[in-house]
């Protein structure tokens, strides 16, 4: 006969206890900052922070963080990207910046790269392009702390934090460290991949990041043969998902294979077809968002 569990992480997890240990009363309240944890601030030179989630992978979030910054820059503003995803970087690729290795300044900060405009950083940058990380935890809060306090960003009026997917470690310690101006949430209309954006919703409210709204990619895709339009993953989840959670929709962006076919080549939408109804959506999302944080 089995012996009985001694714990369930059936119950209501705490910080202080994720795996749901039974506890002899409640824990007690301890003060934050004699906690251990880390107390908020803005990254340097920086004026605005926004980070660009998923919680599920496969959505084209990165795609979706990259062609907002280039539109931020087609805006008027000193716009950078940070490329937090430690293990699967792409922003590197996303600008054509494969290869790229950055300087060090006189104060031994790293220099960011630049293309098209904006300055960009990432892991890409410190390996090889075909070069796994593999590393322990440990290793991967060291690095994600370098590249959030260690980066000369050299004055912006605004930084895209592409964070990679999930509700883990990174997403953790970079709300719980940075001040955020604001958070987007991407996923497609699909039912799998919303039950995972709505994770990050709610994590973004439990770490009291202001939620700027959702974008629903992959929307529609319209047939360049006969112009037939065809909601492969739906048509409206995104939308009725930020009505029932009382979630900004910020806009759609279509299924198109030009905006696939411009990541891969490191010239993403926004900058290789501006004219394009593809660029003025992800524009339009810019501009909302430029005045939703004041920027």
């Amino acid at each position: 006969m089995p012996k009985p569990r001694l714990f369930s992480t059936l119950h209501l997890l705490r910080h202080e206890n994720p795996l749901g240990l039974p506890r002899s009363g409640a824990p007690p309240s301890i003060p934050r900052m004699q906690r251990g944890l880390p107390t908020k601030r803005p990254l340097p030179s920086v004026r605005k922070t926004i980070a660009v989630s998923s919680a599920k992978g496969g959505v084209g979030k990165s795609t979706i963080a990259v062609n907002l910054a280039l539109a931020f820059a087609r805006l008027g503003h000193r716009t950078g990207i940070l490329d937090t995803d430690i293990f699967g970087p792409s922003i590197p690729t996303l600008l054509s910046l494969n290869g790229q290795e950055p300087r060090l300044s006189e104060g031994n900060q790293l220099l960011p790269i630049t293309n098209y405009g904006v300055k960009s950083m990432s892991m890409g940058y410190l390996v090889g392009e075909d070069k796994p990380v593999v590393w322990r935890g440990l290793m991967v809060m060291k690095a994600l702390q370098q590249l959030l306090w260690e980066v000369e960003w050299g004055g912006l009026d605004v930084l895209v934090m592409d964070l990679p997917p999930g509700t883990g470690d990174t997403q953790l310690t970079i709300t719980q460290q940075v001040v955020l101006d604001g958070a987007i949430v991407v996923s497609t209309p699909q039912d799998i991949a919303l039950k995972d954006a709505v994770k990050g919703v709610e994590m973004m409210r439990k770490v009291n990041v202001p939620l700027l709204g959702m974008v629903q990619n992959m929307s529609v895709f319209i047939c360049p043969n006969c112009n037939h339009s065809t909601h492969i993953f739906g048509s409206e989840g995104v939308a009725q998902a930020c009505a029932k959670h009382d979630v900004p929709f910020l806009g759609d962006i279509p299924l198109h294979e030009s905006i696939c076919n411009d990541a891969d080549k490191g010239k993403p939408t926004v900058v290789a077809e501006p004219g394009s109804g593809r660029s003025r959506a992800f524009m339009a999302i810019a501009e909302r968002i430029a005045k939703d944080i004041n920027l």
